[in-house]
């Protein structure tokens, strides 16, 4: 595990309270443009937004990368504090978990080959081919839970570089909306959207469903909404995705 320390400068310029504390967030680190090194450098949609959290707040924020599959386990074993990698809201982990208020609206989008989205259109034409897909994501259990799942070839990889590679070796794969169509840009290889996202899904911040948890969540939900009121969180949409993502898709449209 990597341990990236951002120190709360701009915290101490503010005249914020000295004894800020640390918040702890996991990420993988490996999921452009949420949150990826670059030039040794931990950058991306994800490490603005806790920033821009922690200026409101005035606490420090330690970003800690770990393989994805990995994070659910570090924030309830309290290694972590909460998990900066869109989480997707779902009953179970509402069941387990504190979370915030969405900061990102999304969806489940297929990307394939160019060439292909003739053919493959959508999640429903993916049946007897090969998909990849992140290990442990929502979009996996998207991938499962669909109806004719036993008949798709579901091939799981830790990240969006991985299923990158594996595109010489797979049909399609499935990641959500708002990034694929940055991967898209950024891939050497030639690939196109395949029909349109088929699940809205909405993207929080988890802490522990205990005392300290919840009163942690508390301070950053309320910096949320101030970072929505203010217009920051979509400028850093806007910086990162060239899109506001940060309202309901309803709302957006």
């Amino acid at each position: 595990m990597r341990h990236i320390v951002l120190s709360a400068i701009l915290a101490a310029s503010l005249g914020l309270p000295a004894t800020a504390d640390t918040i702890r967030v996991g990420m993988s680190g490996s999921y452009f443009p949420f949150g990826f090194t670059k030039a040794n450098e931990l950058q991306g949609f994800e490490v603005d937004f806790l920033n821009a959290i922690a200026a409101e707040t005035g606490d420090t924020v330690e970003f800690n990368t770990m393989s994805f599959s990995g994070l659910i386990g570090a924030l309830e074993s309290g290694r972590i504090d909460t998990v900066a990698n869109q989480i997707t809201i779902t009953p179970e982990r509402e069941a387990k978990f504190a979370f915030t208020q969405p900061y990102v609206y999304d969806g489940a989008q297929v990307v394939v080959k160019k060439g292909n989205e003739e053919t493959i259109t959508g999640p429903e034409s993916l049946k007897g081919k090969s998909v990849a897909v992140n290990l442990g994501s929502n979009y996996e259990e998207l991938l499962r839970a669909l109806p004719y799942a036993s008949e798709i070839d579901i091939r799981t990889y830790e990240s969006n570089i991985e299923q990158d590679t594996a595109l010489g070796r797979v049909d399609a794969f499935v990641m959500d909306r708002v990034s694929s169509a940055q991967v898209i840009k950024q891939s050497p290889l030639p690939l196109a959207l395949a029909g349109q996202p088929f699940d809205e899904i909405r993207n929080a911040l988890p802490f522990r469903n205990d005392e300290a948890g919840k009163a942690l969540r508390d301070r950053v939900d309320a910096a949320i909404t101030k970072l929505k009121e203010n217009g920051k969180l979509a400028e850093i949409s806007q910086k990162w995705l060239e899109a506001d993502v940060t309202k309901p898709l309803a709302d957006a449209q």
